[in-house]
């Protein structure tokens, strides 16, 4: 097990920035894939984005490519999600996730063996 702690959200204009935090501890970070997902009031979660153990492969739901950009340190244990262009749309807690690196990923799977708590991000008009 990985325990996950986010951080980093909070209350931003729409076109603001935010960066996104997600500590891990317990485990080798590095054989985790890692994923932000997102849920908003009365919706279904949904996926956000994704890296691979090594940081080399990453993938992006459409709603937020090119305006999102997630990355990761190893040496730190951490995961970051690195927001811009905000949009009001893009309110909801935010979580991250891991899960083992050699399980066979499919691009916007939701399937995770650990999440952090969540944290709000809420982008004003």
């Amino acid at each position: 097990q990985v325990q996950l702690v986010e951080s980093g959200g909070g209350l931003v204009q729409a076109g603001g920035s935010l960066r996104l935090s997600c500590a891990a501890s317990g485990r080798t970070f590095s054989n985790y894939a890692m994923g932000w997902l997102r849920q908003a009031p009365g919706k279904e979660r949904e996926f956000v984005a994704y890296i691979s153990g090594t940081g080399v492969n990453t993938y992006y739901s459409d709603s937020v490519k090119g305006r999102f950009t997630i990355s990761r340190d190893n040496a730190k244990n951490t995961v970051y999600l690195q927001m811009t262009s905000l949009k009001p749309e893009d309110t909801a807690v935010y979580y991250c996730a891991a899960r083992s690196r050699y399980l066979t990923y499919t691009p916007g799977s939701q399937t995770y063996e650990n999440w952090g708590q969540g944290t709000q991000v809420t982008v004003s008009s």
